[in-house]
């Protein structure tokens, strides 16, 4: 893969970009990259980071919490083959409001990639909402998804969720 492509899937980050991913201060990211935890590059005076790097020292969400958005975005997935224009719409329009909430750091990342995959339509969309891979776990955390199941389906999900995972996980 390409320098440039390998730099839109792994963005590089400020410090204080990487300190509001991290919900830390600037200067811990400093002292972070001082230390050795973080790898860094110096552009002129300025520290950047590999956004995957940051991510990293993120504590991995709960498997149960990565599951049950698995859970619900195969239902969005299934909507999606059902209707893709209406879902593509739904999304596109969700993902325009969220970039102007979080116009930079993290989110504004996550945010980016959805748009890329919104871009290449349905297919890679659908790949994005049922791929067990963590770069699919963690886009499916900021989703632009919201809207695309009534309450009462994602209310029923969420159920037959807590079933599944009562029988699976707690006996």
């Amino acid at each position: 893969m390409g320098h440039r492509a390998e730099a839109e899937e792994d963005p590089m980050l400020s410090t204080g970009e990487a300190a509001r991913v991290l919900g830390v201060s600037r200067q811990h990211v400093v002292n972070l990259c001082d230390r050795g935890v973080l790898e860094h590059s110096h552009v002129g005076k300025h520290r950047r980071l590999r956004r995957s790097d940051v991510v990293g020292l993120l504590p991995a969400p709960p498997l149960r919490d990565v599951e049950r958005l698995a859970w619900l975005h195969s239902a969005v997935a299934g909507r999606l083959v059902l209707d893709p224009e209406r879902v593509l719409r739904k999304a596109r329009a969700n993902l325009a409001r969220l970039h102007q909430l979080h116009p930079r750091g993290g989110a504004a990342s996550l945010l980016a990639e959805w748009g890329r995959i919104l871009d290449r339509g349905a297919d890679a969309a659908l790949e994005a909402l049922t791929s067990r891979s963590p770069k699919a776990a963690e886009l499916r955390q900021s989703s632009p998804f919201a809207g695309v199941l009534t309450q009462s389906e994602r209310r029923r999900i969420l159920e037959s969720f807590r079933e599944h995972w009562r029988t699976e996980h707690e006996h």
